[in-house]
């Protein structure tokens, strides 16, 4: 599980899961290892409502109203009103400052029966008004163009937020995979709170997000392998969905990643 969830929005418990699964098992040898860097400005860790800890990963997506990041559907309960995205930061700070989340999209599929093909949201991002002018999140954080599923063998790049107070970004270089047909990547340690992380394809003709951790068995249950939800037809509806303004999703709290403990 690569989340940490606000289990009761009502109650206020904030519960810290550890990676399911993950025990004393080690990765294999020759698996990949990420490291910490500074971050880049389209890619934030997801604080609920005054909460000082950040829980999972988002970044910003490329579209005509500028206001859209992609996430995991199973890091959001609720509304997701009233959450906020920190694009850039490292060391404690929010070099771009802290962006209001207004409305959450996701798959039917996910809210009926949480369906790991379809772990995959999209937020809307209020704007700021700055002297006057209003911007908004993806002209002052840049953004990553949404497509479809990688082909084996791509390559990509994973900024990810271990979920803490303050702390910095990791990130690694690896190759798609798949297995039981949802993406995957080696590279240890994507812990909880790199729920959501993107996948990055750079190219000459910039960069796009392929996939998010995530999909099976919420991410995966040892934190040298990671998965993704298939970015297929179901997605671009939810990303036409959020970016018409329509009738937003309400999250239900995930359930068990179905992971069954270490070996």
């Amino acid at each position: 599980m690569r989340r940490v969830l606000l289990l009761s929005l009502l109650v206020g418990i904030l519960v810290f899961p550890a990676i399911s699964g993950a025990s004393s098992r080690k990765a294999p040898p020759g698996t990949p290892v990420s490291h910490a860097f500074q971050g880049i400005s389209s890619v934030g860790p997801l604080f609920p409502p005054q909460s000082t800890t950040h829980i999972c990963t988002a970044s910003v997506v490329a579209s005509r109203t500028k206001n859209l990041l992609i996430t995991a559907a199973h890091c959001l309960a609720g509304s997701v009103a009233g959450w906020t995205f920190a694009p850039g930061f490292h060391n404690g700070l929010a070099p771009h400052g802290y962006w209001t989340i207004t409305k959450a999209y996701g798959s039917p599929q996910w809210v009926a029966n949480q369906n790991p093909k379809n772990d995959v949201a999209i937020l809307v991002v209020a704007p700021k008004r700055v002297k006057g002018r209003v911007i908004t999140i993806q002209s002052i954080a840049g953004s990553n163009t949404l497509v479809t599923e990688p082909a084996s063998r791509t390559k990509i790049t994973v900024p990810a937020y271990p979920a803490q107070v303050g702390g910095n970004p990791l990130t690694c270089a690896t190759m798609v995979y798949y297995q039981s047909g949802y993406p995957a990547f080696n590279c240890n340690s994507y812990v909880a709170g790199t729920s959501g992380a993107p996948w990055i394809v750079h190219t000459s003709r910039g960069s796009s997000v392929v996939g998010v951790i995530g999909g099976l068995h919420q991410g995966g249950c040892y934190p040298w392998t990671s998965y993704s939800s298939p970015f297929t037809s179901s997605l671009k509806k939810t990303y036409a969905n959020a970016a018409k303004g329509l009738h937003p999703t309400t999250f239900p709290v995930a359930g068990g990643d179905g992971c069954t403990g270490g070996p």
